[in-house]
């Protein structure tokens, strides 16, 4: 790379919170319960973690992990430790104590701060002690502010590693997706751009879990141009209705579950603010396919031009997005590209294949990874030069819509033929007993795979599981009804909202 010019200013994580704090100090950033920040006492904060981290002895590029729930002190946690040149190991705070210690072990983090709610947790890991370890209760900020100003901050690059997020591991074992500053940057921008809901007069209202790629990306958007984020520290659909509906927020991020969840909650609740969210901009839903049948009750209840549906994975954040005016004249679509976001379908070969035909969906942008943390032969196994894939098969209609067939690897061969289970939950959850479903493949001696549907009745409801394969059979090829099906309490889920099949497939292996 050549030299940069001396006027060059990277673009890091905090840089637009340092801006804001010098245009407008005094303006509320942040707010979680009774509790808030300025600009001008956020970004001091940032610097104060990020000074004290160096002198407690962290070098650059080590690992600092953080566990906690959604809590003020988490954007200035990930930003403090970036601007140390370290790197935050953001912890799923649902995960089991087994799942804790592993990611701490492969990502040897030398430091972690937890939240009070999780020392039980964080004691039972059974883990090898950090050298460091920070409770963020009352003590915190002072333990913070005892940093010495006169401490200097290395460089920055855009190209750094900020953040280490441990996949979902929804088909395997979770894998360290390391993301630079750059990426994430770039990507304020194109969000700024493609959902209106950004600016610095903007109120964003947090719901998904920080620790997540999209809980957090979407909400430091709104810190990043120097809006208004309030977090909400768990997930209560009602909470979340009346906030949308009096609190002046603009835009909100969250998954088909969340919407779920608070469309299928007390009718009275529901009627109270049914419409009533006149300053909001943007609902921008990812991390697991919205079926048509939500995205129908969502612009109900809402109204239209507000519901955007995104399609990305972590390794290259978003993707492709719906906008609110194609919501209903696409179904089954997630968009078109993403500003900056160059999509090719490819064949096994490695060719581009036709119009409407499905392929694996590959993408080029200044928004990918910098590679799974310490395996290159994984990296280079996803990428195909400057292309990069997360297993997803997809087609592309004539208007330059994609729609994603399903993942590669829960494609069922059954009997000879390809089977995308995605196609029959969408039909399945047409159906007026079932909430949820997940279609899964099982090992069968005469056809090779079989279906097997796992469903979630609504509250009251009933349906035999002959009824629902008379349903599916109005809809779908004898091929593609389900064989068997399950009626379950709930379906296994990861912190993003997505389903775990490989937990349904390895329960009925294992009975």
């Amino acid at each position: 790379m050549s030299a940069l010019p001396d006027n060059y200013r990277a673009l890091t994580l905090s840089s637009g919170i340092q801006v804001a704090a010098r245009r407008t100090p005094e303006k509320v950033a942040l707010k979680e319960g009774e509790r808030e920040l300025t600009y001008r006492q956020l970004a001091a904060r940032i610097s104060a973690l990020a000074r004290k981290l160096l002198e407690s002895g962290m070098q650059r590029g080590d690992r600092v992990a953080i566990l906690a729930p959604n809590c003020l002190e988490y954007p200035e946690l990930v930003c403090g430790i970036a601007d140390a040149g370290l790197i935050a190991v953001t912890l799923n705070p649902r995960a089991h104590a087994v799942e804790i210690s592993e990611v701490m072990r492969d990502s040897r983090a030398r430091a972690w701060f937890v939240h009070p709610t999780l020392s039980e947790l964080a004691a039972s890991s059974n883990l090898p002690r950090p050298e460091l370890q920070v409770l963020i209760d009352s003590d915190y900020a002072a333990w913070c502010s005892s940093s010495n100003s006169a401490t200097t901050l290395p460089p920055i690059t855009e190209f750094d590693s900020f953040v280490l997020v441990y996949t979902s591991g929804t088909t395997g074992k979770p894998k360290g997706v390391l993301l630079p500053h750059r990426a994430r940057t770039l990507l304020f921008y194109a969000k700024a751009l493609e959902y209106g809901c950004y600016g610095r007069d903007d109120r964003h209202l947090c719901i998904a879990p920080l620790s997540s790629g999209g809980g957090f990306g979407f909400s430091m958007g709104a810190l990043f141009f120097g809006g208004f984020l309030e977090i909400l520290r768990k997930f209560d659909p009602t909470v979340v209705l009346e906030k949308l509906a009096r609190g002046a927020f603009t835009g909100t991020f969250v998954v088909p579950s969340h919407l779920h969840a608070m469309l299928e909650g007390d009718h009275a609740v529901l009627d109270r603010y049914r419409g009533a969210a006149p300053h909001l901009k943007s609902i921008i839903c990812n991390a697991a396919a919205l079926p048509f049948v939500l995205k129908q009750r969502v612009i109900d209840y809402w109204g239209e031009g507000i519901l955007h549906e995104t399609y990305g994975f972590t390794e290259a954040a978003i993707v492709t997005n719906l906008r609110p005016v194609d919501q209903l004249l696409k179904p089954g679509s997630v968009g078109m590209g993403f500003p900056l976001c160059d999509v090719r379908l490819l064949d096994e070969a490695g060719a581009d294949v036709a119009l409407g035909c499905v392929g694996e969906l590959f993408v080029s942008s200044p928004y990918l990874f910098n590679g799974y943390w310490e395996r290159p032969e994984e990296t280079a196994a996803c990428m195909r030069g400057p292309w990069i894939s997360a297993g997803d098969l997809a087609r592309q209609d004539a208007d330059g819509c994609y729609y994603i067939v399903d993942r590669k690897k829960d494609m069922v061969i059954s009997g000879g033929f390809n089977v995308y289970p995605r196609e029959i939950e969408e039909i399945l959850l047409q159906h007026p007993a079932i909430s949820e479903c997940a279609v899964i493949g099982l090992p069968d001696a005469r056809w090779g795979e079989r279906l097997r549907a796992c469903v979630v009745l609504k509250a009251g409801a009933r349906a035999s599981n002959e009824e629902i394969k008379d349903f599916c059979r109005g809809a779908l090829a004898d091929y593609k009804v389900p064989r068997d099906v399950v009626t379950v309490e709930e379906l296994p889920r990861n912190a993003n909202g997505k389903v775990l099949k490989r937990i349904l497939r390895d329960s009925y292996m294992e009975a």
